[in-house]
């Protein structure tokens, strides 16, 4: 069980952009956010996608959290309109409106036609579930990064910050900074063949 002290020292952590920090922030809230996420979403993907874009945005805003109330409900708040983000884009809203039109036809006892647009709806499926196994194989593999890639990574590819910023964060010279991340992205690049195929590594993973 979590204490103040924990949470304390793991904000403090995310402050100061310890890359370690992120892994920990998963270990102890990741299946809390997947349990919320799912019970609003019933959905096991959009589930873990949530709970990935929870993850990372609490690790990158965590100068919004003000420590008026604790960590966890802050998170779990996150989590909450994240999901429900999800629950308003076009997809739920066509797959809600065809479900609620096939019940209907149902009640009226009546076979509901079959939509004109399957295939279409075939390849928004495989196009997102192959969105949603991206971002899932990315936060993993960042995640397994050695050390002395993951920070570089984390900081300018996550965090956004310049190589000027994030060789201060570290310690370390420009040129050492830029070397790390360099080879961070290819490990990466390699981990992500068969996903990434043409992905660009030098921009944020995870979007705005």
């Amino acid at each position: 069980m979590r204490d103040s002290q924990n949470d304390t020292d793991l904000v403090a952590r995310l402050h100061a952009g310890d890359p370690d920090a992120l892994g920990d922030l998963a270990d102890e809230f990741g299946g809390k956010i997947y349990q919320l996420a799912f019970r609003y979403l019933r959905n096991r993907e959009d589930a873990e996608e949530v709970t990935q874009d929870v993850l990372f945005k609490v690790y990158r805003k965590i100068d919004a959290f003000r420590g008026d109330a604790a960590l966890s409900s802050w998170i779990y708040r996150i989590t909450f309109n994240t999901a429900m983000s999800r629950l308003r884009t076009a997809r739920h809203q066509r797959v809600q409106a065809e479900t609620q039109y096939v019940s209907l036809m149902a009640e009226e006892g009546r076979e509901a036609p079959r939509p004109r647009e399957v295939a279409d709806y075939s390849d928004m499926a495989d196009e997102r579930l192959l969105r949603a196994q991206l971002r899932q194989r990315v936060f993993r593999a960042i995640l397994a990064l050695p050390a002395i890639y993951r920070g570089p990574v984390m900081l300018r590819d996550i965090q956004g910050m310049s190589t000027e910023e994030a060789s201060a964060m570290l310690h370390v010279k420009d040129q050492t900074l830029k070397s790390r991340l360099h080879r961070g992205r290819m490990i990466l690049r390699r981990q992500l063949a068969d996903f990434a195929g043409g992905l660009t590594m030098h921009r944020p993973a995870y979007g705005t």
